[in-house]
């Protein structure tokens, strides 16, 4: 049985953003892993990443997933409180570990990732622990889910469909980003899960060839935009689509507006997807009206900037995490190369 954790600073309070899933402890080679060698230990997870990228961004938010009564698990707790995110809904698993991922680079601009989650605390979060998160003092203005949850067994897609559940009864905004990952479930299984969601979510992200996953009804010769369609009229409102080095675009029901990428000089694009995922959702609140009607072009262009903005700050940046902005540091990629900020 889970149990509930705290700690200093994570009082309840108010929420912005809530978040679920589960985050490893990570381990970074410096090379082959067969070889040997020394390795950084850090933290990782896709919904965490997100959590963190808000915190700095100055918004509250409130991570719930479950951990291992383990040390790997309180060093998981310990830097998500550092960095000023809520983990008062997460909980320890006793009969479980934490999951571990380690990163192993092979080429300057290939890394390879192995997981060991198998069993873990995170893949056995429950609907109630999500349940105690969610209804604590100071409900989510928005509930953040992504594809990766409920591929890593029952009791975690369980503990997803309630969150749903819970957000449609507190008239809570659901952004959802895809993230497919094809070794925890296949495209089918993925697919199935993803359209029983659609009615849910009001925010979609995804990249371009994880739309069709969504749309219920596709060809081969479906464009994006044909399918950002299908996904507006089904009662999305946003249709985010992340085009990596060629920026990303969103569709409303009143147009589609591009963005291109940030320039910068690309170190480790690890986290970048979650890091936009965070400017997004952070110029959402912002930008303030979670309410249905019409989104002005501004309104959309300030999330996309903002989006593309944190994530050229993750490309350009070692880790899953650790290079995310604050908000006074927004406006550093705008500076000259070689510039000295006193």
């Amino acid at each position: 049985m889970s149990v509930s954790t705290s700690g200093p600073g994570t009082g309840p309070g108010t929420c912005d953003v809530l978040t679920l899933g589960e985050t490893m402890v990570a381990l970074r080679g410096s090379g082959p892993l067969k070889l040997g060698g020394t390795m950084e230990v850090s933290i990782a997870g896709a919904e965490s990443n997100v959590a963190i990228g808000l915190a700095r961004l100055g918004h509250a938010t409130r991570w719930a997933g479950a951990v291992g009564d383990d040390e790997a698990g309180e060093l998981v707790l310990r830097t998500l409180r550092a960095e000023g995110v809520d983990v008062t809904g997460a909980s320890r698993d006793p009969e479980a570990p934490t999951g571990l991922i380690l990163f192993e680079p092979r080429l300057p601009e290939v890394t390879r990732v192995h997981y060991y989650r198998a069993g873990s605390a995170g893949s056995r979060l429950t609907a109630c622990a999500v349940e105690r998160a969610f209804t604590a003092p100071g409900a989510p203005r928005v509930l953040h889910l992504t594809g990766i949850t409920p591929a890593l067994g029952p009791s975690a897609l369980a503990a997803c469909r309630r969150a749903l559940e819970l957000a449609k009864e507190h008239g809570t905004t659901v952004c959802l980003d895809v993230n497919f990952r094809s070794r925890l479930w296949s495209a089918e299984e993925s697919a199935a899960v993803m359209r029983s969601w659609m009615p849910y979510v009001d925010v979609l992200i995804a990249s371009d060839d994880e739309l069709p996953l969504c749309a219920t009804e596709t060809t081969t010769t479906d464009s994006t935009s044909d399918l950002a369609g299908q996904l507006l009229a089904q009662g999305i409102r946003e249709v985010v689509v992340k085009l990596g080095a060629d920026g990303a675009t969103a569709y409303t029901a009143e147009g589609e507006l591009h963005a291109p990428a940030r320039p910068v000089r690309a170190v480790d694009a690890v986290g970048a997807g979650d890091a936009f995922v965070a400017g997004y959702l952070s110029a959402l609140l912002d930008g303030a009206d979670l309410e249905e009607g019409k989104l002005p072009a501004a309104d959309v262009a300030t999330r996309l900037n903002r989006a593309v903005t944190t994530g050229a700050f993750a490309v350009a940046s070692h880790g899953d995490w650790e290079g995310a902005p604050t908000r006074a540091e927004l406006g550093l990629l705008g500076v000259g190369a070689g510039t000295v900020v006193r």
